[in-house]
């Protein structure tokens, strides 16, 4: 296209240039950012000659002007004037033209050239050479959007009335500050910036979760988020495959997630083994890609009102990376201290803008690790009476074969990982006021691990299936591995009409696990039992439908409602026969036939949520909710919160009360892993987890899960005495009732003659467990965040620090443990002191991270200190009078990252830097324990009981409260293109 330039007369065919630059964008799908005052006055007469080069096009068009341009992206480009260039026809706007102009400046107080300052639904502009800007706007309020590429957006509102108004605006490093960005948790009525919300809300920054050096999403969040734990679990067969993690030692199964507002499915595999979180399920954080996030939103604060079950610890929202600045590809490799754990990672992140709002974000990321081994020094003596004959004889054999392999061959520490991610995310705007929004997500994961050696004086090899019979039987290593696949998707549409907005999405979601045994062998089936075997495994799969309907009624009262229909389905996937014949093969028995099924349900809910703001400084909110489940009835909950600020909002106190609840999990309703055991003179038994709707829940009296109920109660403040220093500090007070546990293992008594002795052997039950809401817990605590921000040092440097801490000053149960009466009146308990010790006090009793951020020019330096408080476990085997401490521990993590050139830049972390371990304590809790401590024989008897005679000393087959890898090192190598 070639175009003439008319001088002050217009020619008769001549257009606005502002007219043939929208030509140019439409015809080339480009985002042509420039500002008014550059076009107005300037007409073209444009030639029948047709241009395909948009640079011909812009640079023959433009260059007349004194005006040029500059691509920012693809997609993207800025017009701006020629250096040292003055156009006379360009008029300062009108003070009296209703309008907004202002200056972007950053931190330095230094102008920002080429801001993108856009209208929300409408046009924008760009910051000239000085910053500067003009928009010429109608009276009313607007929406103003402030972007450029290594800054953090700013989002305001503005009410034009006659004259123009100033709004300067100061744009903030992109990794030091989110103060001005708009929480998408919180109040479903108006959404709010960070530092005005009535509830607390943590952001944790994709940048920050890259620097922990940490490989997945939940152990990134271990190091960043005060109230968040999870560990690497020692052998715990198909555990390995998602480790569990709880927010506010809540439980994993009470903390919803949500990816960009969406619920995400949980997993598939309920814990049934000692670890936390036994009887519960996750949401396999995982499975989500690093390196796909723009940021995590932690609501620390019951939500069911606005978000449904689960939600009663809180919410967390993980909002995906949308417009394309860069692609990133970037690959990494890691090892541990003492050389295994050996890891390599490639991924990549780009994508495509779409007019001036629209995108495709996508990540595809790889990779694997090797596993680590942390066993101990087995004791021959208590090996011997545990798993050898007992006899003088057989402790020699022993002593032999552990003189030799002096940790028995175990195989105890972290599973060999391959994991493939797979995600996108997009937003296509249909016109300045709708947009189709969508995204999806899928994960290939399998775990390699080992179950407990199984030495030649403990099992037997006698049809030689597993060694060769030329060579010395030394016993065998069951391995097991799982393959997982997760995947998520949505589709919405979202559209914001005069003061109304409405969205309506469909998201599904699912989880499968399916695993296998080796090296093993089922007794049962004798010389012909194979030594790999198929034992079955779970999956879920669960369709959400959403309708959110906001209304902004005036500057201030907004009101939003919905409705969210779920429909869930849990399967139960059986095994070849191999795996469950008998009692299984040695370490891993698989799903009988029986025990297959699918289970299905519906619910619907809908949810009201008002939000007024009573004065500038003064906002209140409430919210109420119906819900109803097919298999258990209807729920009501709502809350109420509020905020006041003082002190010319420097100061906010805030506050909030609300009731929950926690549907029971489709996988707690219908969850049966039984085996049919011959006992002679006995018949067929049954032994293992039933469901609660079984006949054998039945006949012991356990009632019908019902949903538990909640009661929260939060209140804190919030400094922000400048813009570089915030702190906030919020108490939490949590009681639920109807507790939702996986029962102890009821058994016959001692004596076996109580009538619970006379129904087990009257239905062939040898010992069972089952889901029962069985106890009331309260749950207290603080949370403290503080941030000061952009510390000048070195002339050119700037420091960060954070500090951010949780303390729980309670968790406790509430009154008195509901046993049925058949189970009661036996003296058993379905909640015994080990449930106790993994469900109140397992996770750290507090957790601080203290942490700074060191940028100066290419480089940057982060230190971070994780302090893991106490943590008490009470063990299988180990004396009722006594409990298991775990230290309190310092983590040092250090990263070190610089930026060669534009494109590429290097970063090396070194994690938990000085080799900080586990380390735990017997301590009494009575006289009568104190009395084991002092005897020698005694206290080694129970170090056994909790290490499995020494095969788990760092960390005891329960857990610990962090990792007992050590020093982990990884290189990590940015490419942006």
């Amino acid at each position: 296209m070639v175009l003439a330039v008319q001088g002050q007369r217009i020619a008769p065919n001549s257009l606005p240039l502002k007219d043939v630059i929208f030509a140019l964008e439409k015809k080339f799908s480009l985002s042509i950012l420039y500002r008014e005052q550059l076009v107005q006055n300037k007409n073209v007469t444009p030639d029948t000659t047709a241009c395909n080069n948009p640079d011909k096009a812009l640079r023959t068009l433009l260059t007349p002007f004194g005006l040029t341009y500059k691509k920012v992206s693809p997609t993207q480009i800025i017009i701006s004037e020629v250096p040292g260039h003055t156009d006379k026809s360009e008029k300062s706007p009108d003070v009296e033209q209703p309008g907004l102009r202002g200056t972007v400046r950053n931190e330095k107080n230094e102008p920002v050239p080429g801001v993108s300052v856009i209208v929300i639904g409408a046009k924008g502009t760009v910051t000239d050479a000085e910053g500067n800007y003009w928009l010429p706007l109608n009276e009313g309020n607007h929406k103003i959007y402030y972007s450029s590429v290594g800054y953090s957006s700013y989002v305001t509102t503005v009410k034009i009335q006659q004259a123009a108004m100033v709004r300067n605006v100061t744009l903030n490093n992109v990794i030091t500050d989110l103060s001005g960005v708009v929480v998408a948790v919180g109040s479903r009525a108006g959404q709010r910036t960070f530092t005005n919300t009535s509830l607390p809300v943590d952001n944790i920054n994709g940048a920050d979760l890259i620097s922990t050096g940490q490989l997945t999403l939940d152990k990134a969040l271990q190091y960043r988020a005060p109230s968040f734990n999870t560990v690497n679990m020692p052998v715990h067969d198909a555990t390995s495959l998602s480790d569990p993690y709880e927010i506010r030692n809540m439980g994993p199964c009470r903390t919803l997630i949500l990816i960009n507002g969406k619920r995400k499915n949980p997993g598939s595999l309920v814990y049934i083994q000692t670890s936390p979180g036994r009887g519960e399920t996750e949401t396999d954080l995982s499975a989500i890609p690093v390196e796909a996030i723009k940021r995590v939103e932690i609501l620390r604060d019951g939500a069911s009102a606005q978000y449904g079950s689960d939600a009663i610890a809180g919410v967390m929202n993980i909002i995906l990376k949308d417009r394309f600045e860069y692609t990133s590809f970037k690959t990494n490799t890691g090892i541990t201290s003492r050389g295994d754990g050996f890891s390599i990672g490639n991924s990549i992140n780009s994508g495509v803008n779409i007019g001036t709002k629209g995108f495709a974000n996508y990540t595809i990321s790889f990779q694997k690790e090797n596993r680590t081994n942390r066993p101990g020094k087995v004791d021959a003596e208590q090996d011997n009476i545990d798993l050898g004959d007992g006899t003088a004889a057989g402790l020699e054999k022993v002593k032999a074969y552990l003189a030799q392999f002096p940790d028995a061959r175990n195989v105890n520490g972290t599973p060999a990982i391959t994991a493939a991610r797979f995600l996108v995310n997009a937003g296509i705007p249909l016109d300045d006021n709708a947009t189709f929004y969508a995204n999806a997500a899928y994960v290939y994961k399998n775990i390699q691990s080992y179950a407990n050696y199984r030495t030649n004086y403990w099992k037997q090899d006698p049809f030689n299936l597993l060694h060769d019979t030329n060579s010395t039987y030394l016993g065998f290593g069951p391995t097991f591995a799982g393959d997982l696949n997760d995947y998520n998707a949505t589709l919405g549409f979202k559209q914001e009409k005069t003061r109304w907005t409405t969205d309506v999405s469909a998201t599904i979601g699912g989880n499968k696990q399916l695993y296998s045994v080796d090296n093993t062998w089922n007794p049962a089936l004798g010389a012909q039992s194979p030594t790999t075997f198929r034992p079955g495994g779970y999956g879920f799969h669960h369709v959400v439908g959403n309708i959110d309907i906001t209304h902004t009624i005036n500057d201030h009262l907004s009101i939003a409602l919905g409705t969210e229909f779920r429909n869930e389905t849990f399967t139960i996937m059986a095994g070849d026969r191999a795996s469950s014949v008998g009692t299984g093969p040695v370490s891993f028995s698989g799903i009988a036939n029986l025990n297959a099924k699918t289970s299905n349900r519906f619910n619907m809910g809908g949810y009201l949520d008002v939000s007024y703001d009573v004065s500038k400084s003064m906002l209140v909110n409430a919210t109420a909710r119906q819900e109803y489940y097919n298999d258990f009835g209807g729920a009501f909950v709502w809350k109420v919160s509020g905020r006041k600020k003082l002190l010319g909002d420097k100061l906010s106190v805030r506050s909030s009360l609300s009731t929950g609840f926690r549907a029971p999990g489709l996988h707690q309703v219908n969850l049966q892993i039984v085996q049919q055991i011959f006992t002679p003179g006995m018949g067929v038994q049954t032994k293992g987890v039933v469901s609660n709707k079984s006949r054998q829940a039945q006949v012991l009296g356990v009632p019908a899960l019902k949903p538990e109920r909640s009661l929260n109660f939060t209140a804190g403040i919030g400094l922000r005495s400048s813009r570089y220093f915030s702190l906030t500090l919020d108490y939490y007070n949590i009681n639920i009732k109807d507790r939702i546990i996986l029962s102890s293992d009821i058994a016959h008594t001692a004596d076996n003659n109580t009538p619970l002795d006379t129904v087990l052997s009257a239905n062939g039950i040898i010992g069972v467990s089952f889901f029962t809401n069985g106890i009331s817990t309260n749950t207290q605590g603080l949370d403290l965040v503080a941030t000061f921000k952009n510390i000048r040092v070195f002339n050119t440097g700037h420091v960060t620090i954070n500090l951010a801490g949780n303390y729980t000053m309670a968790n406790k149960l509430l009154g008195v443990v509901a046993n049925p009466k058949l189970i009661e009146e036996a003296g058993q308990q379905i909640f015994d002191y080990m449930q106790e010790a993994l469900l109140l006090t397992s996770r750290p009793k507090f957790k601080a991270i203290l942490g700074g951020d060191l940028t100066v020019g290419k480089l940057g330096f982060n230190l971070n200190n994780t302090l893991f408080g106490p943590a008490i476990f009470r063990s299988a085997g180990l004396d009722r009078n006594i409990k298991m401490v775990f230290k309190p521990k310092i983590v040092t993590d250090a990263h070190l990252s610089y930026q060669f050139n534009s494109w590429l830049g290097s970063s090396f972390a070194v994690n938990n830097l000085f080799n900080i371990l586990p380390e735990y304590i017997l301590k009494p809790l009575n006289f009568s324990g104190q009395q084991v401590l002092n005897d020698p024989v005694a206290f080694k008897r129970n170090i056994n009981a909790v290490t499995f005679n020494g095969r788990y000393q760092i960390a005891t087959y329960d857990g610990s409260h962090f990792s007992q890898s050590g020093t982990t090192f990884l290189l990590t190598l940015n490419c942006k293109l």
